[in-house]
């Protein structure tokens, strides 16, 4: 799964699909995570993920309820601990830049191409996602992984 580079970037759908436990992902992903944690990897995410997650597990879905508000506070601090953060600098924004001029991306992949330009900012070059698809357009400039 992973390559010698022990930095890795994670993606909103695996910080949800560890966190809800009526999940088909949810053992396979919380194990995954678990083994890159005791390997030593460098485990990043940004402020954007942080909100994409608020978003998903606030709102009511077809399996499940919202998570309580304390619920959720719980795990963002649990994330800010475990998770190195990517802020919002400039140079994300100078990334993004570059690659709306380069790639194919408009509407909603705006989110995902501002995913990569946080990557590339902080010089990370893996992802660890479950949606390889969104990110496929972005394979010659990072490595994509998947669980």
């Amino acid at each position: 799964m992973m390559t010698d580079d022990k930095t890795l970037f994670i993606d909103t759908n695996i910080l949800i699909y560890a966190s809800i436990f009526e999940s088909p992902f949810h053992q396979a992903t919380r194990q995954a995570l678990k083994k890159v944690y005791q390997e030593k990897h460098e485990l990043w995410i940004s402020r954007q993920v942080l909100r994409e997650y608020l978003v998903v597990v606030t709102r009511p879905q077809g399996f499940r309820r919202p998570l309580s508000k304390d619920k959720v506070i719980n795990r963002l601090h649990f994330f800010q601990q475990m998770f190195k953060i990517a802020d919002d600098l400039p140079e994300v924004t100078n990334q993004l830049i570059e690659l709306v001029k380069n790639y194919q991306v408009g509407g909603k992949q705006i989110h995902d191409a501002n995913i990569v330009a946080t990557m590339k900012a902080y010089n990370i070059s893996n992802l660890l996602t479950y949606n390889i698809s969104d990110f496929k357009r972005f394979e010659d400039i990072i490595q994509i992984k998947s669980i």
